[in-house]
């Protein structure tokens, strides 16, 4: 039984994951039978590669991953693979962090892939990016002086009362070099990576790769780092909890993260019954 294969991405904070930052049993049984029929599974996340790994390999994947949000395609099981790793300009991010210490930001964090460079030591935001004990640790210190090459991103912590004038900032005097997109509450940060990158771009390479056609694509999304993954691909779908503005590019809406939302949506589309057992 001949069956055409589907590209399956998959975002992974308020999509894959529920808010306990676990893959729910059920949406876990049907990605698998979705691999077992063939389908191919890619992790498409802001998140870099040392905190998506683990659910890469819970899911038993072999493919390529897309981390921050498209500035970092690679292959972790396959160094063969075609890295694609696209930073941002040293003497750019100088320049946002003299702004930053300007504006007197609460705090500024850069990563270079897997490495961290933490303006400020801050317990709460180690907290948020260091997934496990084994993680290479923070180098913790004035950015100016820390940060000697390219960073794949650069993440600011504003006071509330500066995130305007921060994001105006950065489209007036730094459109042509960065794109920057702010994370959802409780956080507010802004987060910066090179002009151009985004998860279609990464989506895009690795259907290349698979010789899949965008009507064989199926892409999950819950916020605005989703929208031109989501936008992209032929089966664009936006998760129940997702912003508005995702759910207006989207063809489909599924129920939430907390609802199997990406398992539901694959049981019907590609008409897969997850084993119980």
């Amino acid at each position: 039984m001949e069956k055409k294969r589907h590209l399956i991405a998959l975002d992974l904070d308020g999509t894959l994951l529920t808010d306990k930052k676990e893959i729910s049993e059920r949406t876990k049984q049907t990605i698998l039978k979705a691999i077992e029929n063939g389908h191919i599974v890619v992790i498409a996340t802001g998140r870099p590669h040392r905190a998506s790994i683990n659910y890469y390999h819970d899911l038993g994947l072999d493919t390529p991953m897309v981390n921050f949000n498209g500035a970092l395609i690679h292959h972790p099981t396959d160094d063969k693979w075609d890295v694609l790793h696209n930073p941002m300009p040293i003497r750019t991010a100088h320049k946002i962090i003299e702004t930053c210490y300007d504006l007197n930001v609460h705090n500024i964090l850069a990563e270079v892939k897997d490495q961290v460079y933490l303006d400020q030591y801050n317990e709460d935001i180690i907290g948020i990016f260091q997934s496990t004990q084994n993680d290479p640790p923070f180098t913790i210190g004035s950015l100016k002086n820390e940060l000697t090459e390219d960073p794949t991103s650069l993440l600011i912590h504003p006071k509330e009362e500066n995130i305007k004038e921060i994001r105006s900032h950065l489209d007036d005097h730094h459109a042509e070099l960065i794109e920057h997109r702010k994370w959802g509450a409780p956080w507010n940060i802004i987060e910066i990576v090179k002009k151009g990158m985004n998860k279609a771009v990464g989506l895009q390479k690795v259907a290349h790769y698979f010789d899949i056609p965008k009507e064989r694509i199926i892409a999950f999304g819950d916020e605005d780092n989703d929208l031109e993954m989501i936008d992209y691909a032929g089966v664009g779908v936006a998760m129940g909890n997702g912003i508005d503005e995702l759910k207006a590019v989207a063809k489909h809406v599924t129920g939430s993260n907390q609802e199997d939302g990406v398992g539901i949506f694959l049981e019907e589309y590609l008409n897969l019954q997850a084993s119980t057992t």
